[in-house]
């Protein structure tokens, strides 16, 4: 008998190595399977005789293996098994590549189910790996005859294998505790839990899939939006904050001294800022705006009101390099202006007039220090501050709701400090709802006047050699380049570009003489930081590195972003690349290099080609794409969404409505203590800590 808590490694057919293929999709016992859900279904629900198929239609058919054999292709020189199927109405061949086992798996006289689409071609009708099932005494099936599963996998682990296993845990259903209360069940017709786990893996009618698929895509946005409501009500009943008070002659000296002109949206987004920071309860806003866009000076408004108003502003960056340049930008641009700014990182501390650990965090800790930059060491017990009225996070998504809200937690005594949280990943507006719920919105769409467009351009193949000789010239006139690529090492079976061959090939056989450099995420974070130091000081001219740079790195000698693979990214993600270069005054270039023939493919990255805006990219990619992929696992402290539907906002609005209904009657939760452990254990499995 199967339990909720029964490992993997006690199911009966799965040996070592499948266990450990389970073991990387994140699955340990049987109740990891039961949440393990499809991300599509195939349709082989119609069975039909043989003398009734109809070409390219998905298909079950039921009958006789009469003949099976292997033969090797003359063409390609692959095994091919091939076999004949009948039933009462004729017989057809069915053909397999590359699978010569299903000569031990099957025998001539095999009563069996075959699952697929028919081709017509010169050898006239055949099923071509079609999916197989011998015939059960019951007359179920698994695989075939019915809405199939297709569940994420891996390499060496098949479709089969999951479905047997989660078919096997489907037994522990029944052991699961209703978590979700019973008037949600009832305001909309929702099935049981053990139910609907059984409909979500194995459908047995339309209707009933219906409402299944509707709970657990409501169930998903329902956590999201009751985990956001209790943090923002944890904020609010913390403490007031600190009214900081509109500096008006110091705003307007700090703008009229900059070398450039404030963008409509920077002063809309800024004077929304600085209302929210004149208010008594803690300003909670996420800035979002597009690469270049200009957030760092709007920062920096809301940073000098809050010093000038007497407070201490603090800025959380995810890396080293980040945080180090977020303390040169804002030393700079509070030229003149009497805030003194201190830098704190795992590996470095400096202040004006020193560079000592301790004596940053003692002046930090008497208010001596205005503005402390650093990285996630912010959070860290031991960091003190005397009258913290501002706290600030680059890059939000990068880390864990618990982080943020320890950086909020900064105050002290009872005052709880504002905060603004910003990105450069362009949401549209309506998913920033579903995304960022606890935080309100300010968005900059629009670039500083006189930025240069980064000129884009989908390389054909056969022009790569030239590609390769601008990038050699613009390195020969003082540039650098960046190469990305979608993977760190050469998979089987995988036509995608691998860091390390990448660099391999460009090192040592088309510049031999440049000096070139790569960058991964399996690397030591320490690694990291100085491989991109040395790019920054120019010891290197290119670098080739997975998605590691995709946010936040300014590197402004850089003119020419080279992308491999590039339909295997996605339209936002490729907008973040193509804003790493174009930061100075260097005209510069993204160039796209794609193996998919794809048409679908083919007109994404063309709308990319010509479309510089990130907004507008966002949300095509989420059109396009889903915001299942777009939002999904880069986002730290927001899970990977398996079944709900960002787009769907009647459904995002009911979530949220029926979250604070919830919490209104009940704050504590304490008369649904299974809700509140839910909340809990599905924390720990999105990463939220």
């Amino acid at each position: 008998m199967v339990s909720l808590e029964t490992p993997l490694s006690k199911f009966p057919t799965v040996k070592k190595a499948i266990l450990k293929k389970l073991h990387s999709l994140g699955l340990t016992k049987a109740q990891d399977l039961l949440y393990h859900f499809p991300f599509r279904y195939d349709d082989f629900s119609k069975t039909v005789a043989i003398n009734e198929i109809v070409p390219e239609v998905p298909l079950t058919i039921h009958g006789t293996l009469q003949l099976l054999s292997n033969r090797r292709s003359f063409a390609t020189r692959k095994m091919v098994t091939e076999g004949i199927f009948a039933d009462d109405s004729g017989q057809i061949k069915a053909v397999w590549f590359n699978q010569p086992y299903l000569i031990k798996n099957l025998q001539v006289g095999d009563e069996l189910f075959l699952a697929g689409k028919a081709e017509l071609n010169k050898y006239g009708l055949q099923l071509v790996n079609p999916t197989y099932e011998k015939h059960r005494k019951d007359g179920s099936t698994i695989n075939t005859g019915r809405l199939v599963p297709v569940y994420p996998t891996t390499s060496g682990l098949s479709q089969k294998q999951i479905r047997f296993l989660i078919k096997t845990s489907l037994d522990a259903t029944n052991q699961l505790s209703e978590w979700l209360p019973a008037k949600i069940i009832k305001q909309f017709n929702f099935l049981p839990l053990a139910e609907s786990l059984k409909e979500v893996h194995f459908p047995t009618g339309d209707k009933k899939f219906e409402q299944v698929k509707k709970r657990f895509q409501f169930e998903e946005l329902f956590l999201i939006q009751l985990r956001n409501e209790l943090w923002r009500r944890d904020l609010f009943t913390s403490g007031g904050a600190v009214s900081i008070k509109f500096q008006e002659e110091a705003t307007r000296t700090f703008v009229e001294h900059l070398p450039f002109k404030l963008t409509p949206d920077q002063r809309s987004a800024a004077w929304e800022i600085l209302q929210d920071l004149e208010k008594k309860q803690p300003m909670n806003r996420l800035l979002d705006g597009d690469v270049g866009s200009g957030k760092t000076v709007v920062a920096a408004m809301a940073i000098l009101n809050t010093v000038v108003g007497g407070y201490q502003a603090t800025v959380m960056a995810p890396t080293e390099i980040l945080a180090t340049q977020h303390y040169e930008t804002f030393t700079k641009l509070f030229e003149g202006f009497p805030i003194r700014v201190g830098l704190l990182t795992s590996h470095q501390s400096k202040f004006l007039g020193g560079d000592k650990k301790k004596e940053l965090l003692d002046k930090n800790k008497l208010g001596e220090i205005d503005l402390l930059v650093g990285t996630h060491a912010l959070v860290q017990d031991k960091i003190k501050f005397k009258k913290l009225g501002l706290a600030i996070v680059d890059e939000q998504h990068r880390f864990g709701v618990e982080q943020r809200h320890k950086l909020q937690k900064k105050g002290k005594g009872i005052k709880v400090p504002h905060f603004l949280s910003m990105t450069a990943t362009p949401i549209p507006r309506s998913y920033a709802l579903s995304l960022y719920g606890d935080l309100d919105l300010s968005l900059i769409k629009h670039k500083p006047l006189g930025r240069k467009p980064i000129i884009t351009k989908l390389v054909e193949e056969s022009n790569r050699s030239k590609a390769y000789d601008f990038i050699r010239k613009q390195i020969k006139t003082g540039r650098q380049v960046f190469v990305i690529c979608p993977l760190i090492e050469e998979e089987e079976k995988s036509d995608k570009k691998s860091v390390m061959t990448e660099y391999k090939k460009l090192s040592e056989d088309i510049f031999p003489d440049l000096r070139v450099i790569y960058l991964h995420g399996r690397m030591p974070a320490g690694e990291k930081e100085a491989v991109m130091n040395k790019f920054l000081t120019r010891e290197f001219d290119i670098l080739v590195s997975t998605s590691v740079v995709e946010v936040g790195v300014d590197v402004p000698n850089a003119s020419v972003m080279m992308i491999e693979g590039a339909e295997k990214f996605g339209l936002a993600q490729l907008h973040q690349f193509r804003g790493r270069v174009g930061r100075s005054e260097y005209e510069s270039y993204c160039l796209l290099f794609s193996n998919s023939l794809n048409q679908k493919t083919k007109q994404r990255l063309e709308y990319f080609v010509v479309n510089g805006d990130g907004f507008a990219l966002a949300e095509k990619d989420l059109e396009m794409r889903g915001p299942g992929e777009v939002f999904g696992t880069s986002q730290h402290g927001f899970p990977e969404l398996k079944m709900a539907d960002l787009s769907n906002l009647e459904m995002v609005k009911q979530s949220r409505e029926v979250a604070k209904i919830i919490l209104e009657e009940d704050p504590e939760l304490v008369i649904h203590p299974l809700l509140k452990e839910k909340i809990k254990d599905w924390e720990k499995t999105v990463h939220l800590e």
